[in-house]
């Protein structure tokens, strides 16, 4: 059990190795759909691919569906602010349905991401981390964790003002706690238990969002 545990170490990169690759399997309709649905929206490029702080502090690209204009990085900060005018119309919907993570798959395939893992930080906070938190890169980066649960709608709790400023003063403590248990109590229960309530939060975000804007 934790980031020294064998199943860390060993059995977690083939587990989601497998299962990425039968999702992709499955899945592959619905990537052809939405790649569509952005290119008409916005025009290429598909993907969005930052870098993020990874394992053993190994930086690399998370591969995301594009949800913002192009050269969103240029025009305002790393985070997202609430109706963030840099989201395009089919962005939002990507977002508020959890959609633009769903090509972390092949970043799992490579062996840069895990299904659960502490979320994949921006460089400039990786690079300042101390004591306790370098504990967060010993661990794969995954698509879900305890912080992606506490901050499902980050925006919301970072306003429309100045999200960096909101986000570093706020936030990026406590989301840097939540790693840290992670990385310390990482096993196979604690993933499937993850696993299981990052899709009931996500049902239930999709759900009110697509209710909410049917019945405008």
């Amino acid at each position: 059990m934790g980031y020294n545990g064998f199943y860390n170490r060993h059995i977690k990169r083939w587990l989601g190795f497998v299962l990425s690759v039968v999702l992709i399997l499955i899945l592959w309709p619905l990537y052809f759909i939405i790649a569509v649905a952005v290119v008409i929206d916005d025009g290429f490029p598909v993907f969005y691919r930052p870098q993020r702080g990874g394992y053993k502090d190994k930086p690399f690209r998370i591969i995301k569906f594009r949800t913002m204009i192009k050269d969103a990085d240029k025009i305002g900060g790393g985070t997202t602010a609430l109706n963030d005018p840099r989201i395009t119309k089919v962005g939002r919907f990507l977002r508020k349905t959890k959609l633009d993570e769903i090509p972390q798959l092949f970043n799992i395939i490579v062996g840069t991401m895990s299904f659960i893992g502490p979320r994949p930080e921006l460089l400039c906070y990786v690079r300042q981390y101390e004591g306790d938190e370098k504990i967060i890169m010993l661990v794969r980066p995954g698509i879900t964790d305890y912080s992606s649960l506490e901050f499902i709608n980050l925006d919301e709790v970072v306003g429309s003002g100045n999200a960096d400023d909101i986000y570093e003063k706020y936030v990026l403590e406590k989301k840097n706690r939540l790693r840290i248990k992670y990385a310390m109590e990482v096993s196979f229960m604690t993933d499937c238990k993850l696993f299981v309530e990052t899709i009931c939060h996500v049902i239930k975000k999709a759900t009110g969002y697509i209710f909410l804007n049917k019945h405008r």
